[in-house]
């Protein structure tokens, strides 16, 4: 089985269909804001409780049902792209549901076999790119979305 580097996992951002608001420029466009570099996040736990009757040496595990943790997407700041669309995502923070998919790329094309979809996730965090006149990485910008549920 071979194995696949890490710039092969990206994700897009829809807005959701189930959404009331209106998402802002861009977004499902192909305006260059196609893929988000960097996810991270969306792991699935269950939380469980461990009893102990009647002072046996093991315990009884009792679970909680699954949730997913927030999911955080990535991208290097172009100001001619993503300047607009940083403007008026702001006000949308908390507010806007998008569907945001996971693919591995393969030789560049999605591989829809493996896609993951995180279904009417909450916008629920945006960092803004950060200066240092000392160094010459590129900015980058955050989107955290809080997940329902993942396909």
């Amino acid at each position: 089985m071979s194995k696949i580097a890490q710039r092969q996992v990206v994700a897009r951002i829809n807005p959701s269909t189930n959404g009331n608001i209106v998402a802002p420029p861009g977004v499902g466009e192909d305006l260059g804001l196609s893929y988000f570099a960097q996810v991270t996040g969306g792991e699935i736990t269950a939380s469980v409780e461990k009893i102990y009757i009647g002072g046996r040496k093991f315990p009884e595990v009792l679970c909680a049902p699954a949730e997913v943790g927030d999911i955080t997407l990535t991208r290097h700041y172009s100001r001619d792209i993503d300047g607009d669309f940083l403007t008026s995502l702001r006000p949308l923070v908390g507010q806007a549901y998008y569907d945001v998919s996971v693919v591995e790329l393969n030789c560049d094309v999605a591989d829809p076999k493996t896609m993951r979809l995180y279904s009417q996730a909450l916008l629920v965090g945006l960092t803004e790119p950060e200066g240092d006149a000392a160094s010459g990485a590129p900015a980058t910008y955050s989107l955290t979305f809080s997940v329902q549920s993942v396909k």
